[in-house]
């Protein structure tokens, strides 16, 4: 009676649940990074990003008084908006950080060497003095008000086209895309051949040749980036972006020729056999059969090291260098993570710039990642 028609096991419901909340914890972080690239800075860190759009109550950054200053019977004043007229309920406001609410919107507050701060609820002030403040330095005023939601473009801007050295990543980006694309096709290009002759071609040391390019896969790429770049060195290539395609095309061939091969293992022999009947050479057989049929695997390869020279990092210092003109996203995020640790705006819109090219080529592509990924498993 437990497996009635119409009625799930209690195993399959763990099953659907389980996948429910790996995918909750892979979408959330992406969908709170997306909001937050479009808020400003002071929203970012007053409040979460599941709160955007609501008005949010919380304690502002303190804000300089600055103005022009009129002189009116006496009385030197200076007035204008704390928030430049861009919205804000103040519920409570002070002059010093240790009392950021010691007042209430319309009070005036008495302050040093007769000066008088009147703030009211939508952030008007008004500052009066009995001498002139051009030489003075004016007070700061601690908020606490109400903001209405703010979305802006100009994030993305400063990460992508910005003059400002080391906010931009547009060069970046481009170099970025200057690696992944050449890495990605080249080594596809090469196990494509080598995966073809292990799969159909008989020739002595075949059997001998596979296991030692499956034994390759568990060498860490680590051990091989010194002797590699002295060997790049040594030819003539040193660092550069000819040096970093050549080195990803070595440490992603192992796994691109297992997987295509395991794949080509699997098509139909009668296929091959008859093509050769019918007079086709080995590269007619390849270019015309066998690619065709095997665009799952190749597809399914192409996602896993574009994915992995996109966000590679450690590759990219060695091989290419950390010079500017030359430096990739991930190298250009750590820096920003230094240089500018604070402006979580920034970091937010470039992380998400880093991430968007990766997530457009997967799911593009991930209706052929099982397919390839499982071929050859079952006969």
């Amino acid at each position: 009676m437990d497996n009635i028609v119409g009625k799930k096991p209690a195993l399959l419901w763990a099953v659907h649940l389980s996948v429910l909340a790996l995918v909750l914890l892979w979408v959330l972080p992406v969908v709170g990074l997306l909001v937050s690239s479009f808020r400003t800075g002071d929203q970012i860190v007053s409040s979460g990003w599941w709160q955007a759009l609501s008005a949010q109550e919380a304690q502002q950054p303190a804000i300089r008084i600055a103005g022009t200053e009129v002189a009116q019977d006496g009385v030197f004043a200076i007035s204008g908006n704390l928030y430049g007229g861009k919205g804000g309920a103040i519920s409570a406001w002070g002059t010093s950080s240790r009392e950021p609410e010691a007042h209430a919107p319309g009070d005036t507050a008495e302050l040093a060497d007769g000066l008088r701060l009147t703030v009211q609820e939508n952030g008007d002030f008004s500052l009066t003095s009995p001498a002139s403040l051009a030489d003075q330095r004016l007070p700061r005023v601690f908020t606490t008000a109400s903001t209405p939601p703010e979305f802006t473009l100009q994030n993305y801007r400063n990460v992508l086209f910005s003059p400002l050295a080391g906010q931009s990543i547009g060069q970046a980006f481009l170099n970025t895309l200057t690696v992944a694309i050449p890495a990605t096709v080249i080594p596809i290009l090469v196990a494509a051949f080598a995966a073809y002759a292990l799969a159909w071609m008989e020739f002595p040391g075949r059997a001998l040749l596979v296991a030692f390019i499956v034994g390759l896969l568990v060498v860490p790429l680590q051990l091989a980036l010194i002797p590699l770049l002295q060997f790049h060195n040594w030819i003539g290539i040193g660092k550069g972006y000819l040096s970093i395609w050549m080195a990803h095309t070595g440490f992603g061939l192992p796994l691109a020729i297992y997987l295509l091969r395991n794949y080509m293992v699997g098509l139909p022999k009668d296929i091959i056999e008859n093509a050769r009947v019918d007079g086709a050479t080995e590269f007619q057989i390849f270019i015309r059969i066998i690619l065709p049929l095997s665009f799952p695997a190749l597809a399914s390869f192409a996602i896993f090291q574009f994915l992995w020279t996109w966000n590679d990092l450690l590759v990219a210092m060695v091989f290419l260098g950390t010079d500017n003109d030359k430096l990739v996203l991930t190298g250009n995020l750590v820096n920003l993570m230094g240089s500018r640790g604070g402006d979580w705006e920034i970091l937010s819109a470039s992380a998400f710039v880093s991430i968007a090219v990766p997530l457009l080529v997967f799911f593009s592509m991930q209706r052929f990642l099982v397919r390839g990924l499982l071929a050859g498993s079952v006969k």
